[in-house]
């Protein structure tokens, strides 16, 4: 009886109504006649595609400045990466390769600066973050539209101007990372070289929190007044917090594009923190204090209820209300997030 009791204590009741409401959903799946394989194999997928982007609001968490609303920033360092290689006619591993060696020291300048700013308005970091998110985004919709991009595959056909609004990467990088190493178990399609993008990012901040630099950043993030007492330099930590939550939101969009299978511009980067901050608080993580685990706790909770439940609505209502009901669950877990702020303990 103490065993259920600490496990339950362990697990929350917030999580563990949503692993019920899983259960229930994968049985309703396997009544409809819904192959669970496929279903399994899409949240293995949706997992990989979605972690690294979670994984960027720790740092920021960690550091003092909170939950990272301005995550579009990194996202749109992220997509500029990943353009700039396709116009360069680079395919395969080479041009993620070179995505990602455009994106990270852009997204290491941009995330500084950002850290300066948040470092002038302690207190409203999340709503300043918001707000410039916004902004970002609105002003790169109109870079897009000048930029001097050349490459047919990324500008309007028939002589327009400006970049396409989806761009596809099936001539450059689409699953590379999902079919390295993948295989089938069970019939559930394993997509190995994605989920060990996710296990090696993990390790790699794990391992930083352990060094004297990242001890340093979480110290400063706890408790600023015993930080400055032992002569950490509070602002310098909040910086660091804010270019590694950037750095990982740029490297995050360019995994999860090549998993999609392309670049969404424009207004697509807008509300891109909302899944994100979610994932997070469902998984354990507070405005103060979160983990990895919460990261990989989080995002597979809620990418297991959109996968699950999406099919299996469209089957009961005929397709007619599957769009409906994907904005009703993804933004109901997401205001149920929110609201727990405080940690979904």
């Amino acid at each position: 009886m103490m065993s259920i009791k600490k496990t339950y204590e362990k697990i929350g009741f917030p999580r563990l109504i949503i692993i019920v409401f899983i259960i229930v959903l994968l049985v309703a799946a396997a009544s409809l006649k819904i192959p669970l394989s496929g279903i399994y194999s899409d949240i293995l997928i949706r997992f990989g595609m979605n972690a690294i982007l979670v994984l960027a609001m720790v740092p920021a968490i960690k550091s003092g400045i909170g939950l990272n609303f301005n995550l579009p920033l990194g996202v749109i360092f992220g997509l500029f990466g990943a353009l700039v290689s396709m116009e360069l006619g680079l395919h395969g591993w080479t041009s993620l390769f070179a995505s990602l060696l455009i994106a990270v020291p852009l997204a290491t300048c941009g995330g500084y600066l950002y850290g300066l700013m948040l470092n002038k308005v302690k207190g409203q970091e999340m709503t300043v973050g918001n707000y410039v998110g916004f902004s970002i985004v609105s002003f790169m919709c109109i870079v897009w539209t000048i930029a001097p991009f050349k490459s047919p595959e990324l500008v309007w056909a028939m002589g327009g101007t400006g970049l396409r609004t989806t761009v596809s990467l099936e001539n450059t990088m689409e699953k590379i990372l999902d079919n390295f190493l993948s295989f089938k178990l069970f019939n559930v399609t394993i997509p190995t070289g994605l989920l060990l993008s996710v296990g090696l990012l993990s390790f790699l901040f794990w391992f930083f929190t352990k060094t004297k630099s990242g001890i340093a950043m979480e110290v400063a993030g706890s408790n600023e007044n015993f930080a400055v007492s032992n002569g950490v330099d509070v602002n310098k930590e909040r910086i660091k917090g804010t270019v590694l939550s950037t750095v990982l939101g740029a490297i995050g969009i360019i995994i999860y594009s090549q998993s999609f299978g392309f670049l969404q511009l424009y207004n697509a980067p807008l509300y891109v923190a909302m899944p994100a901050v979610a994932s997070i608080l469902i998984g354990g993580a507070t405005v103060s204090h979160a983990k990895i685990s919460h990261v990989l706790i989080g995002t597979l909770l809620f990418q297991s209820v959109l996968v699950i439940a999406l099919p299996v609505i469209n089957i009961i209502s005929e397709g007619s209300m599957s769009e409906i009901v994907r904005v009703i669950v993804s933004n109901g877990i997401i205001l149920y997030a929110l609201t727990r702020s405080g940690g979904v303990e």
